[in-house]
């Protein structure tokens, strides 16, 4: 049983993790269309002025973690908008392909970025006590930390599900993901929709980084290492699909754990495994079957 139990707690924390990741990048896609290579390198700026903040407080409650989060958040939001109006508006009048070089590009700028102003040392940030230690829970002693994130990762799920399909907000994006032309002439704002979405889904990776900092080494190559894992998890789930990217992230981090505990010498390559099978079949993902 703790086995078994140490088996889920370990895909629970990968599966997590990712889609935190991952989220800000499937609500980007899933309106404007746009394979956003550069999201890693938001999720690294997130992660490192979370780590500049908290290393001034020397991560000393809760709420200094809490305000990191949020100061991440609304950074990269302010970034996401910037963004979006010099690279983003212009990049849904050229070919996927263009997207593709610029988003890379600009991960790469965020990389020379963090290069010059953390250096390239790897850096780490230590957890407040509060999430020190562990718990308890069926028979498994769970990290505290381990089980800050999935609340976090099954908090923003929920909260993505209900704007987006619950609510007259959530209706309105989703019309202009479908038709951008004839939202237009219905009378909403395609302009403000698009800016504020992406907006959202950046602000979303400064929160992802600043949750994910305390459990991961910060370096320049952070960004291309998790975008890879997330790109993974959104086309496993069916691209531009939040509920599928949640379950894809859940399915995902179960086969890594089961991968990494039988071939401790080739870590992660279940991942690699599993995304080839999926995508053979069912190459739209599962993103069709978790709407059905």
């Amino acid at each position: 049983m703790e086995q078994f139990g140490l088996l889920v707690l370990n895909g629970l924390s990968w599966g997590m993790t990712v889609f935190l990741a991952a989220a800000g990048l499937t609500l980007i896609f899933g309106i404007l269309h746009i394979l956003n290579f550069a999201h890693g390198g938001f999720v690294m700026l997130g992660a490192y002025l979370a780590y500049s903040l908290m290393s001034q407080f020397e991560a000393s409650s809760l709420w200094t973690l809490a305000g990191a989060m949020l100061a991440s958040s609304i950074a990269l939001g302010l970034i996401g908008a910037i963004v979006d109006a010099t690279i983003f508006a212009k990049l849904r009048e050229v070919s996927e392909s263009y997207s593709l070089i610029a988003t890379y590009a600009l991960l790469l700028l965020t990389q020379g970025l963090v290069k010059a102003i953390w250096g390239i040392n790897i850096l780490s940030v230590s957890a407040p006590p509060e999430l020190r230690g562990a718990s308890e829970i069926f028979a498994t002693f769970t990290p505290r930390y381990v089980m800050f994130i999935v609340g976090c990762g099954v908090t923003i799920f929920l909260l993505l599900e209900v704007v987006v399909h619950r609510t007259a907000l959530g209706k309105t994006i989703q019309s202009v993901a479908v038709d951008q032309w004839m939202a237009g002439l219905l009378g909403i704002n395609v302009r403000l929709i698009l800016l504020g979405t992406v907006t959202a889904g950046v602000a979303l990776a400064g929160f992802a980084g600043a949750v994910l900092a305390l459990n991961q080494s910060l370096s320049p190559d952070m960004g291309s290492a998790l975008i890879i894992q997330a790109f993974g998890v959104i086309v496993i789930g069916g691209m531009g699909s939040i509920r599928g990217a949640f379950i894809s992230a859940l399915a995902m981090g179960i086969i890594v754990a089961i991968g990494d505990k039988y071939l401790p010498d080739l870590p992660g390559v279940f991942f690699y495994v599993a995304l080839i099978l999926i995508l053979t079949l069912r190459p739209h993902g599962l993103g069709r079957a978790v709407h059905k």
